[in-house]
Parts: structure tokens; C-alpha cells; sequence
């Protein structure tokens, strides 16, 4: 089946007026919603559909009543058709509706389908769904606002936004963002304790209302450019075990200075109307958000007794989402918090998960660009073999984090082998000395070309990624089964996305 070059423009500029939920459609009109474009002719992106073995499903002439019946007849037929369906979005990548779930194999047909320059995520949209469906199985009361910072990836936040996911946001641009979308700014907090001026009067312009303060000098800054916000005083309470501790520089502590900025709030006039903690970045104590809720219900009490009428509970982040049963043992804990203390359904329960949702909802791909060999001597077999593997990503690019947390990421290769295993490095793709990924992980005998897997690479990588030294281009594949695409189908505002049909060779 020959290729079809598809505009390199905004997907935006070239859908089709007509290709809309709604209206009956024919692959006539389609085809002659098309005429204005070049190099796109629908009786080549689908030649076999004149061959079917049901005459009177001949595809020419059979309306459709709406797109996803549209869709729905094509996929059956996929493997008469080899034809593949993506969604267009706002500015990198389709969503590849393709019944694979193997990322391995979905890596392969990619690597298989053109030579790669850069690395390569496969971000899989199906993940992001099952983690929506598991927070609203175990924190049925709590309300995510998705912590955008994580990982602002166009696909990532228009899917949450269709599953009714709320946002955090933390700087005029990522308000920007997400109002872009045409999200209800009262799905959005501005939770930053450290915010311009110039960001304030973006929020109170947009009526993004919710934001967050620790000490008197924010609260005066807010008052000065937006009275009107509603705003929620931060607490400190850390788990020292956590991989990065937010109290040394966020928070106010919840027993010795809370009181003092809830009396000058009253006194200012001004609106506090909740609480709110992060006990830190990957946590590894669940028991600690018992006692931080705790915490923040000493904070209400004080509040009522000042004259405030709160009505939010903010729980930050910290539960991690690549285990289940981990995440069912964190909301063991945070439940039994909200119990206890917070039975009033008054009150609005809301947390700001960024891991959780998109951790291990993507794959990287790393190629290896050259491989040193190294033999040493070794007491016991007189001589030991280990290699050093310079790949084209590093810890300047989408390993960035590793530079500041103690993280681990552990390679495995594509391609399938049973030699034997060697001790090995593997080296990013700068010139800095320091640009190290991993140390001693034990590989298979690699070759120039071949390419490395990294799991869980979906939280703080993209979004630290840096050009130095010309590098940090990637490229970035979204996939999604037919069942997920269609629930996606019946949430998904038309403002939001759009469907087209898409011939590829990429991914079958």
C-alpha cells in the first residue's frame, strides 16, 4: 500500500468542516471534503475497500450515521484494510488506535517501519485510563487535580481533561495551557506559594480563583492583584523518607504559625477557604498522610473559631503509581484520615497526583550510538569483559532527574536474547563527564544500533529536558486500544479532538 504524506501543518488546518460526531457521512463526502488537499486522496489510502467479501458493505455509498460507526465498521476490517485510525490533537503525535498492548512489539514496528535518529516514547494512553479508574476505585471521595509539572504532554492532558481529571497548576504558562482547552477555570488551582505579580493578574483575568499561600508576604501579593481569589493556606508536614522534602522550602508549620496568617487573612479581609500539604515526592510512608490530615484538621478548627468558613481539603501528592497495591495501602491511610476527621461531605476533598496518573504510562527507547569494550584483570577468571554503551539520551535530556534524586532506571533490551550477561555503563550523549544514566547493570552484548527500553519514564522527563549540547529531540507515539478510544469518544468535547482516518505504515 503506498504511503500518503499528510500535511505537516496543525492537524486543526486541514479537518475536514464536515467531519464532525453528528452527521451522516459517506466516503464520497469524505472524499470530497479532501479535494483541497494535494496529496491526499482517499481511493489510495483505502484501495481494498471495493474488494470486500459483502457486496452490499461495499464502504462507497454506505452512510454512516455517526463517526463512531464509522470507526467501528474500519476497525473490524482492519486487517482487510491495513489501515490504522489515529485521533489528531494539538501539536505532536496521533493516538494510534492499534489492538497491540505489547509495547515491546509496538516499539519493533516503529523501529522497523523508517530508520530513527532519536529516542523514542511510546506513551500509552490505556495506562492513563486504568489509573483514572483506579484513583476513582480507591479515593472515591477525592477529587485529582493532575499536577501538570509532571508531565505536560499535549495527549496526557487532553485525555484527563476528557475523563473530568482537574488541573494544578503552578505558573501563568501552565494556566495557559490548560485553559487553551477550554477547561472551566474552576477546574484549576494555582498552587504555588511563590508567584509573579504578573501571573496573579493572569489568574484573576482568567478567573482561575483557587491558589495557595504559606506566609504573610504572598497574602498581601494576592490581596494587591487578586482580592477576590479564593485562597488555601499550605502546611508543612515531611516524611523524612521521602525523595525530596517540600517543608524546607513550602509550607507553614500547622501548630506554631497557621493561627498568626489565618487571624491576619481575617483581619485583611481576605477569602482563606481550605488547607492544603504535600508530605513530599515519592513518599515511601503512608502512614504519614494520617497524621498530616491530623494536622490540617487542627487548622480548620482554628479557622472556624476565627470566623473562617472553610470548605477544601488539599492532600498534595506523593502516592506513587506504578503498584496497585501500593496505592490501595496509601488510601488505607487517607482514608481512614478523611474518616475520622473530615466525615462532612461539605467538605470538598481534592489532591494533586502527578506521578500516579503517568509514571508508567510511558516507555522510553534509547539507541545506542557506540560501544567500548573493556577487559580487565579479574583474580578468579584471569580476565573480566565490561562495556560501556554512549546512548542518545542522557541525564541532560530525559534522565534529567537523576541528577537531582536518588533514581534508578534499569535498561533492557528490545531485542530478545539469552547470551550471556556483563557488567555495563551506559553513558548519555554529551560531552559532560557527569552525564551517566546508569552504573553496573548487567546486559546482554549490545551492539551500534541496537536499542534499550526504559520503564516509568512518564513523570519529571520530558518536562526537565534540556537541549544543552544540541540534543533533547525525541519523538513520542500515542496509543490506545479500540474499547478505551470510544469511551475517550463519548466524554471527548468537539472542541477538545477530532477523528480523522489516517493510512500508516508505522505502527499495524
Amino acid at each position: 500500500m503506498p504511503a500518503i504524506n499528510t500535511p505537516t501543518s496543525s492537524a486543526a488546518n486541514y479537518l475536514p468542516d464536515n467531519f464532525t460526531l453528528c452527521n451522516p457521512l459517506t466516503f464520497t463526502e469524505i472524499e470530497k471534503s479532501f479535494t483541497d488537499l494535494e496529496e491526499v486522496e482517499i481511493e489510495q489510502v483505502l484501495p481494498e475497500l471495493q474488494q470486500t467479501e459483502e457486496p452490499d458493505r461495499h464502504v462507497t455509498g454506505r452512510r454512516f450515521f455517526d463517526i463512531e460507526d464509522f470507526v467501528e465498521h474500519c476497525y473490524t476490517n482492519a486487517k482487510k484494510f491495513s489501515v490504522i485510525y489515529n485521533l489528531l490533537e494539538m501539536n505532536e503525535g496521533s493516538i494510534y488506535i492499534n489492538p497491540h498492548s505489547n509495547v515491546q512489539n509496538i516499539f519493533e514496528d516503529i523501529l522497523n517501519s523508517e530508520e530513527q535518529e532519536y529516542p523514542i516514547y511510546i506513551c500509552d494512553v490505556n495506562d492513563l485510563i486504568a489509573k483514572f479508574k483506579l484513583w476513582k476505585k480507591v479515593f472515591p471521595r477525592i477529587e485529582p487535580y493532575y499536577a501538570v509539572k509532571c508531565n505536560n504532554h499535549p495527549i496526557v492532558i487532553q485525555v484527563l481533561a476528557t475523563l473530568g481529571v482537574n488541573f494544578d497548576c503552578a505558573s501563568k504558562f501552565e494556566i495557559e495551557q490548560i485553559i487553551s482547552l477550554k477547561v472551566d477555570p474552576s477546574r484549576i488551582i494555582f498552587a504555588h506559594i511563590c508567584k509573579s505579580a504578573s501571573h496573579i493578574k493572569y489568574a484573576s483575568e482568567n478567573n482561575v480563583k483557587l491558589m495557595t499561600f504559606d506566609c504573610e508576604e504572598e497574602l498581601f501579593k494576592i490581596k494587591n492583584n487578586f482580592p477576590e481569589a479564593e485562597t488555601i493556606l499550605r502546611i508543612k508536614y515531611d516524611d523524612s523518607n521521602a525523595e525530596s522534602n517540600f517543608g524546607i522550602k513550602f509550607g507553614c508549620d500547622p501548630y506554631t504559625e497557621a493561627e498568626e496568617l489565618l487571624k491576619i487573612s481575617f483581619r485583611e479581609n481576605l477569602k482563606v477557604v481550605g488547607v492544603s500539604f504535600h508530605i513530599g515526592f515519592l513518599s515511601k510512608n503512608p502512614s504519614l498522610f494520617y497524621k498530616t490530615i491530623q494536622a490540617a484538621y487542627h487548622v480548620f478548627q482554628i479557622a472556624a473559631k476565627l470566623g473562617h468558613k472553610f470548605y477544601l481539603l488539599d492532600i498534595g501528592g506523593g502516592v506513587l503509581g506504578t503498584d496497585d497495591n501500593l496505592a490501595a495501602l496509601y488510601a488505607e491511610y487517607i482514608n481512614k484520615g478523611l474518616n475520622d476527621y473530615f466525615s462532612d461531605d461539605s467538605i470538598r476533598i481534592i489532591s494533586e497526583p502527578g506521578t500516579f496518573f503517568v509514571q508508567s504510562a510511558f516507555t522510553l527507547a534509547c539507541c545506542v550510538q557506540l560501544v567500548k569494550k573493556k577487559v580487565t584483570k579479574n583474580v578468579q577468571t584471569d580476565k573480566s569483559i565490561y562495556y560501556n554503551y554512549y546512548i542518545n539520551d542522557g541525564v541532560h535530556g530525559d534522565f534529567a532527574v537523576i541528577m537531582y534524586h536518588d533514581i534508578k532506571y534499569i535498561p533492557r533490551p528490545i531485542k530478545n536474547t539469552n547470551e550471556t550477561l556483563f557488567l555495563s555503563t551506559i553513558w548519555g550523549p554529551t560531552c559532560d563527564v557527569a552525564d551517566k544514566v546508569c552504573d553496573q547493570v548487567l546486559l546482554p552484548k549490545m551492539d551500534i544500533g541496537d536499542w534499550l527500553l526504559f520503564n516509568n519514564t512518564g513523570n519529571y522527563t520530558q518536562v526537565l529536558s534540556s537541549k544543552f549540547n544540541g540534543f533533547g529531540s525525541k519523538k513520542i507515539y500515542n496509543i490506545i486500544n479500540y474499547e478505551n478510544m470510544l469511551l475517550l469518544r463519548t466524554k471527548w468535547p468537539s472542541n477538545y479532538c477530532n477523528f480523522i482516518i489516517k493510512q500508516s505504515e508505522e505502527i499495524i
